[in-house]
């Protein structure tokens, strides 16, 4: 059984960082694509960033050159290193892993879930 645990969450000042962990179990992810989404109160999923197993990667318009999606395959694990943060960054942030091809930004390419992390911006 695949489970997929984010980590790193937390109450950061505006301007700040954080770092995310997401660590897979149960099969080697290193064929898959790794994304992030996130929810903010109210409002619908959204897609953050994905990184391919060739190593290409994906953004959302308003966190390129703030956030940064990597991964290390020997752990399982992906990471999302966020900087300058906003308090529009305030959601919860979930882990997502794709075992088939298909649109990275789309939430219906993947098929396993974290339970996500809440990441709080304060103003």
């Amino acid at each position: 059984q695949v489970q997929l645990v984010e980590s790193g969450g937390g109450l950061v000042q505006a301007g700040g960082s954080l770092r995310l962990s997401c660590v897979g179990s149960g099969r080697t992810f290193s064929s898959y694509v790794m994304g992030w989404f996130r929810q903010a109160p109210g409002k619908e999923h959204e897609f953050v960033a994905a990184i391919r197993w060739s190593g290409g990667t994906y953004y959302e318009d308003s966190v390129k050159g703030r956030f940064t999606i990597s991964r290390a395959d020997a752990k399982n694990t992906v990471y999302l290193q966020m900087y300058s943060l906003k308090p529009e960054d305030t959601a919860v942030y979930y882990c997502a892993a794709a075992t088939r091809d298909g649109n990275a930004y789309y939430r219906s390419t993947y098929d396993h879930w974290g339970q996500g992390t809440q990441v709080t911006v304060s103003s």
